[in-house]
């Protein structure tokens, strides 16, 4: 077990190591505009719960499942699961370490481009 998947508890879902990111794949990912809010959601490196009220989006319960495949299938995400519940975070550090800023240009564009967003605190990434 990598020193990044033990900080997080139990993660039943394969991971791509950090040097098997692929960008195309992780723009793709990002491009949609439901994934790109849930992008922004979890740019405060907090786990948070696959739920539809934390993420503002007029979407089914399984749609909102699929995107965060998606997210986790990319690398951009990692899920903890506890008993049923599951809680999603953002890979930050492979992120940086594999493009440095990328995910502040993300996240940048989700709040440049949702007023909800803009009006809300900002929030500096951990570190």
């Amino acid at each position: 077990m990598s020193n990044e998947e033990s900080t997080v508890g139990h993660d039943p879902f394969p991971l791509p190591a950090v040097e098997d990111l692929e960008l195309v794949r992780v723009l793709r990912a990002a491009g949609d505009p439901a994934r790109l809010v849930i992008i922004e959601r979890l740019s405060d490196g907090d786990h948070h719960p696959c739920n539809l009220t934390d993420y503002r989006l007029d979407i089914h319960k399984t749609t909102l499942s699929h995107h965060f495949k998606v997210l986790r299938e990319s690398g951009l995400t990692r899920t903890r699961v506890t008993g049923r519940e599951h809680a999603v975070q953002l890979r930050r550090d492979a992120l940086d370490a594999r493009w440095p800023g990328l995910l502040d240009t993300l996240v940048a564009a989700a709040v440049r481009d949702d007023p909800e967003a803009r009006a809300a605190p900002e929030v500096s990434p951990p570190g």
